[in-house]
């Protein structure tokens, strides 16, 4: 069903605003606080839900967590606004590491790391691996999304109080910007929380709900942690068919920040981003690639197409793009939006220096 037809059907079941004024008033209450734009029809259609809301007469239990879902989105939103061109990555791992451990120091030195080559580091703001990461990194270079919690809650000392932290009621937005913000992810040892998290973010990308970005499973040298699991991957859910061994792509076990370092490097030094675009998968590209490239990928990668054909595009793009990445190549296709483990092993092959197309300095 398109979203034109699913967006009938829910104006059939519910009261309707349109017969009682309240539709031109929402729309007058945009236009005196917005003006004229773009996003207009996005802000009729929030405020139209919650007086849909009000007129359902749902409980105070669910009018609450509309409240602090839609007041926790609009106050993240305006503080992430201040760190909109600076990259972020974000890393995971237990709050119950202590200082003395070797992965706390690994975790000190990923943070120094990814400051170096200028990346902010996003965890989520307590003691342990976190404090650690941000230690490393610095206040400059540190995002910390605590939750509020009975214990383990207060952030720590190195984004406490500052503009650099911000605090989260429910789990599922904080993961929510975990995710959306960060240009990679990396994980360090830890309990519940780090497994779920971990879980979480291989299948928001093996299913396609989150863009593909390099995840990365960073352990201490001969560290068994991050290994028994990809173990268990392997034999439990790949030799019994619960996922195809080529899901296994969208993670790299690492022992050093370094190593981790540069597998980000690497992601992005020909591969920028991708978008959908009427129907069709757009990858953007720093450079083009060549003939023989886009001839290899057309009979390698074929298998992840609903119709044939990989074509390549330079120049400027259409006016739907933003405009600062409209004049990036382009690889375009019909992806069928299954097969992400091998769609990143496509952005592997355009990241190989071979398969670029060499720039005219002259």
């Amino acid at each position: 069903m398109s979203d034109e037809l699913g967006e009938v059907d829910y104006l059939n079941r519910h009261v309707q605003t349109g017969a009682t004024g309240l539709q031109q008033k929402i729309e007058e209450l945009v236009g005196l606080s917005h003006g004229r734009s773009d996003h207009s029809s996005l802000y009729n259609k929030m405020l139209t839900a919650v007086v849909r809301m009000a007129q359902s007469g749902r409980n105070r239990w669910d009018a609450k967590i509309m409240l602090q879902t839609i007041r926790e989105m609009e106050q993240a939103f305006a503080r992430l606004e201040t760190f909109k061109r600076r990259r972020k990555v974000t890393v995971f791992g237990s709050a119950r590491t202590p200082v003395s451990h070797d992965l706390y120091v690994l975790a000190k030195e990923m943070g120094a790391t990814l400051a170096r080559h200028e990346f902010m580091t996003i965890t989520g703001a307590g003691a342990g691996i976190m404090a650690a990461a941000h230690e490393g990194a610095g206040l400059d270079y540190s995002l910390g999304f605590n939750i509020t919690l009975p214990f383990e809650q207060r952030s720590n000392d190195i984004v406490h109080d500052t503009d650099h932290d911000l605090s989260f009621k429910f789990f599922f937005l904080r993961k929510l910007f975990f995710v959306k913000e960060a240009e990679a992810l990396i994980l360090c040892p830890g309990g519940f929380g780090t497994l779920d998290e971990t879980l979480e973010v291989i299948t928001l990308i093996q299913t396609g709900k989150s863009p593909v970005v390099p995840v990365i499973l960073l352990d201490v040298p001969g560290g068994r942690y991050w290994s028994s699991l990809m173990e268990f991957f392997k034999h439990q859910l790949c030799d019994n068919a619960y996922i195809v061994e080529t899901d296994l792509n969208l993670v790299t076990l690492v022992s050093s920040p370094a190593e981790a370092m540069q597998n980000i490097l690497d992601f992005y030094s020909n591969y920028h981003s991708a978008r959908w675009n009427d129907g069709q998968y757009v990858m953007r590209l720093n450079r083009p690639l060549t003939d023989r490239a886009l001839q290899h990928i057309n009979q390698t990668f074929a298998r992840i197409c609903l119709e044939p054909g990989f074509t390549q595009a330079t120049g400027p793009a259409d006016q739907s793009d933003e405009p600062e990445l409209q004049e990036l190549a382009r690889l375009s296709f019909v992806f069928n939006g299954r097969d992400h483990g091998t769609l990143r092993k496509l952005i592997d092959f355009v990241n190989q220096p071979e398969n670029q197309q060499i720039r005219d300095t002259a």
